[in-house]
């Protein structure tokens, strides 16, 4: 049962998982959220986020802050990725620490595990091979979180939890092409490709790479069952436990668009790990399941990209 009272902070909060955590926060009747704008707090100073949980009564932290973004942003600026990731984390959590915060969520990405990694991939498969060259840092920034909440666990009895995601897509996703991740830089592309005529459209890699999505609000409800379980510590990967081509991916994107030009692939450009599908078995057993589906998620975020971003109405169907 849910402590209505507690007094929560989640940190990135106009992040799409952020907010998501937040509306579920607020759907679940949580009375106390805390939530601070980058220009009221910037968690990459050590000093502002020290005095931040001296002057605020905190009780929980969701910790969603993080610079993130797809391979191309990934491949290209890996010391802002392994940098701010790390001054993000580390001032939070240790602050946090410091203020006597005992439970705490940390937000990872499933890059953490080996580029070659036996599939579905266990939490036990951690630091058992070489990560994907091409976000090395970002993941690198992760595992140093994750293992920063166990060593607060083990030396002061926190009680700091790590949640491993698969692929997110959603409500506030980023569709950037420079940055963005793959589900999203597809509805943009296809979107654009569709009122434009466009014959066909040209995508990164072969299209045969595997890799399993999870509807943002999904996520949201796995992190309020981690942080409602009492002894609840270490790592639980977070997905559907299923998976799918990047071409089986596109094909669908481009059928909620609406889109039906030519798939052309670019198999000059990296494909990235070849296959990312998660044991979610660990965060089954504390009673959590995905219920969104793959083209119900996709369309939803559809909905929000025609809303938020072009500022169209939305289809009919």
């Amino acid at each position: 049962m849910a402590d209505l009272e507690q007094r929560i902070y989640v940190a990135g909060h106009r992040g799409m998982v952020g907010s998501a955590i937040v509306r579920e926060l607020h759907r679940q009747g949580h009375r106390h959220i805390i939530t601070r704008d980058r220009e009221e707090l910037d968690l990459e100073n050590q000093n502002q986020v020290n005095r931040f949980f001296c002057t605020q009564e905190v009780d929980v932290v969701y910790l969603a802050a993080a610079k993130v973004g797809g391979i191309l942003a990934n491949d290209t600026y890996p010391v802002d990725f392994l940098y701010r990731n790390l001054m993000i984390q580390n001032n939070v959590i240790h602050a946090a620490h410091a203020a006597g915060v005992r439970r705490l969520l940390f937000l990872g990405s499933s890059c953490i595990y080996p580029k070659l990694a036996p599939q579905p991939i266990h939490e036990d498969a951690l630091l058992t091979g070489l990560l994907e060259p091409t976000n090395e840092a970002y993941a690198i920034a992760k595992i140093a979180g994750l293992k920063l909440c166990e060593a607060y666990n083990r030396q002061y009895g926190t009680q700091y939890v790590c949640a491993m995601p698969t692929n997110l897509y959603g409500e506030n996703d980023n569709y950037d092409l420079r940055t963005s991740h793959v589900l999203p830089a597809l509805i943009r592309k296809f979107h654009e490709a569709r009122e434009a005529g466009a014959p066909y459209v040209t995508l990164w890699g072969s299209g045969q790479p595997r890799r399993e999505f999870l509807y943002v609000d999904d996520l949201a409800r796995a992190c309020a069952r981690l942080m409602q379980v009492e002894g609840a510590q270490g790592l639980y990967n977070v997905g559907v436990g299923e998976d799918l081509t990047i071409a089986e991916l596109a094909a669908l994107v481009a059928q909620v668009v609406g889109y039906d030009g030519e798939l052309a692939y670019d198999s000059s450009k990296p494909d990235g790990t070849p296959r990312k599908l998660l044991d979610v078995s660990r965060i089954q057993a504390l009673g959590w399941r995905a219920e969104i589906s793959l083209r119900q998620g996709i369309q939803m975020t559809y909905h929000h990209y025609l809303r938020q971003v072009v500022d169209q109405p939305l289809p009919l169907a």
